[in-house]
């Protein structure tokens, strides 16, 4: 079996547990340090209507969110962000927002233009 089929299964399976598909989701949004990547965001939405799909909504109601994802994600972020918080509800999920870890303190001390002084 290709490495993908077993790494989606090993995924899909995972995303059973709504804990776990909580922190999936939130490393996702937070994206990386240089680029929100909303192509890997939409797939991530994708893996977890999969599994938490079928365990909160009817078939039908899986085809509207799967619908409402795809406009979700051509909305511009103020709007989108709206209808994400009830895109979420749905699957049994909730938006939160958290205190992000304080970033370290950079030492200036042995910057190149730390022991230039400017006088008047």
């Amino acid at each position: 079996m290709p490495v993908s089929d077993s790494y989606h299964d090993s995924l899909i399976e995972s995303l059973k547990d709504s804990h776990y598909a909580a922190v999936y989701l939130e490393t996702h949004l937070e994206g990386d340090e240089y680029e929100f990547e909303s192509e890997l965001l939409r797939l991530a939405f994708n893996h977890v209507l999969e599994v938490l799909g079928p365990q909160n909504l009817t078939p039908e109601q899986i085809k509207i969110q799967a619908q409402q994802l795809e406009e979700l994600m051509q909305k511009p972020a103020p709007e989108a962000m709206n209808q994400l918080t009830s895109w979420l509800q749905a699957l049994g999920l909730k938006l939160t927002i958290m205190i992000a870890p304080k970033m370290p303190e950079i030492n200036h001390e042995n910057d190149a233009v730390s022991s230039i002084k400017i006088t008047g």
